[in-house]
């Protein structure tokens, strides 16, 4: 097994699966977004990881489905909690962002191993720190104009970047949160 060997983001959205999935891995290992890995191999950073996963014969590893894609990189299935064998997709991750009923008010939430029959369970949503009030006005209108973009416009492009697209009850209430910034 290839992992990181820093700290990542990438890291936790992985072990926060296999968490819900394995008792003993929650035991063990557990989740964040670095660990004591009880076997493998460290890589740094994705390309770190893709590397040795290329250069070791039988070796497999995580990525983010973006990273995958873009670098052509061969990816098998992984069974959701439906118990379908899927393969990582922008729709399979849209499917699992889909399943959030309620969205907590700070947004903190995990959709790893989402209800769902094509959900893909490795799937997470990507978050940005942005201040509530800026201090300094003409910057913190910058910051929301570009907010605003995104959701209203830039959402249009995500599929072409290989992202997923927020669902239309999560872009929503992002637009409320970037309406009430100061």
């Amino acid at each position: 097994m290839v992992h990181r060997s820093d700290g990542s983001g990438t890291t936790y959205i992985f072990s926060d699966y296999l968490s819900k999935v394995s008792k003993s891995w929650a035991d063990g290992p557990g989740k964040g977004t670095a660990l004591n890995w009880p076997k493998g191999i460290g890589g740094k950073g994705s390309e770190g990881v893709a590397g040795l996963v290329r250069q070791l014969p039988g070796a497999i590893g995580y990525v983010e489905l973006i990273y995958a894609l873009q670098n052509k990189i061969a990816f098998g299935e992984v069974k959701n909690a439906s118990g379908n064998w899927v393969k990582a997709s922008i729709e399979g991750v849209t499917e699992a962002a889909a399943s959030m009923k309620t969205m907590p008010a700070d947004y903190r939430v995990s959709i790893t191993n989402a209800p769902g029959a094509k959900s893909y369970p490795i799937s997470s949503f990507t978050w940005l720190l942005v201040p509530l009030k800026s201090t300094d006005a003409a910057k913190g209108k910058v910051l929301k104009d570009f907010l605003n973009w995104m959701v209203n416009s830039g959402e249009n492009e995500v599929a072409s970047l290989f992202y997923a697209p927020l669902p239309k009850e999560v872009a929503v209430k992002v637009q409320k949160t970037v309406n009430n910034l100061q």
